[in-house]
C-alpha cells in the first residue's frame, strides 16, 4: 500500500483533494493533504513550500503536486534525503526545468485561455481568479453543486513563487516520476502539458479524460490512477537531467 501526499495548485487548498483521499483510503491506501504556507507569512518563496511539504513527510510517501503545485514539489524533491520521497507524480501540471518558473512556463503556452480570468492585485503581490470566469476554465465537468462550492473555496494566490526559477540538480532527475495529462483542460492547454513532457521515458505519460479539477470532477477515476502509478514501477521513472 502507498502513502500519498497531496499538494494544491493556485488558489486552491487541501480542501479540494477531500474525495480523492476518501477514495484512496476505502482502497487501503493512506493520503492527506497540505495547504502550502501561502497566506502565514509576508513573502512566501519556494524554499517555504518545499519546507512545508517535508515537514509533513516522516516515512517515504508518494507526492503528487496539481497546476502550480508541481514546482513546489519539485522544490521538495530537491531538498529530501534520499528515498523519503518515492516518486513524483504530476497531476495536469507544470513540469519543471531548470531555470524555470510557472510564470515563464505559462508564457510559453501557444493558447492563454486562463488568462481573462486572472484578476492581479494593485500591488502585483498576488492575483486571483474572476469567478464569473474561472468556473468554465476551471471546473466545466464538474456538477453545478460542486462548481458553486469550489469557485467560493478559492483564494488569492501569491506571484512571487511563481515568478522565482527553481534550480534541479541531479538529485531531482533521480526520484522517479510520471505525469497525468488532462485531455480536457481550459486552464493548462493539453498541448502544452504534452509539450513540457516531450522525451520523458515510455510509459511515465498518461492520460485521463478530465478538465483542470479531476479530484472535484472524477475522484475515484484520479484515485485510481494514482494507484496504478504508484504500484508500477516501470510508470514512475528518472528522466534526463
Amino acid at each position: 500500500m502507498s502513502d500519498f501526499l497531496l499538494v494544491h495548485g493556485s488558489g486552491y487548498g487541501a480542501w479540494c483533494w477531500d474525495e480523492t483521499i476518501r477514495a484512496l483510503e476505502i482502497r487501503g491506501h493512506t493520503a492527506r493533504a497540505l495547504d502550502l504556507p501561502r497566506h502565514f507569512m509576508q513573502d512566501p518563496s519556494l524554499g517555504h513550500y518545499a519546507d512545508a511539504i517535508l515537514a509533513e513527510i516522516h516515512e517515504p510517501v508518494t507526492l503528487v503536486g496539481h497546476s502550480a503545485g508541481g514546482f513546489p514539489i519539485a522544490a521538495a524533491a530537491e531538498r529530501a534525503p534520499p528515498g523519503l520521497i518515492e516518486r513524483l507524480i504530476f497531476l495536469c501540471a507544470y513540469a519543471p526545468r531548470d531555470g524555470a518558473s510557472v510564470a515563464s512556463l505559462r508564457r510559453e503556452q501557444t493558447r492563454q485561455p486562463l488568462r481573462p480570468a486572472i484578476r492581479v492585485a494593485p500591488d502585483r503581490r498576488t492575483y486571483s481568479f474572476d469567478p464569473a470566469l474561472a468556473g468554465d476554465r476551471l471546473f466545466h465537468d464538474c456538477p453545478p453543486e460542486v462548481r458553486a462550492v469550489a469557485l467560493a473555496r478559492l483564494v488569492p494566490e501569491p506571484t512571487a513563487p511563481q515568478e522565482e526559477p527553481i534550480r534541479l540538480t541531479a538529485r531531482y532527475h533521480a526520484t522517479p516520476r510520471h505525469y497525468i495529462r488532462c485531455l480536457e483542460d481550459r486552464a493548462i492547454p493539453p498541448e502544452h502539458q504534452e509539450a513540457m513532457t516531450e522525451g520523458w521515458p515510455e510509459g511515465t505519460v498518461s492520460t485521463l479524460p478530465a478538465a483542470h479539477s479531476p479530484f472535484l470532477s472524477c475522484p475515484e477515476a484520479l484515485a485510481k490512477r494514482l494507484i496504478s502509478v504508484a504500484a508500477n514501477p516501470l510508470s514512475c521513472r528518472p528522466t534526463p537531467g
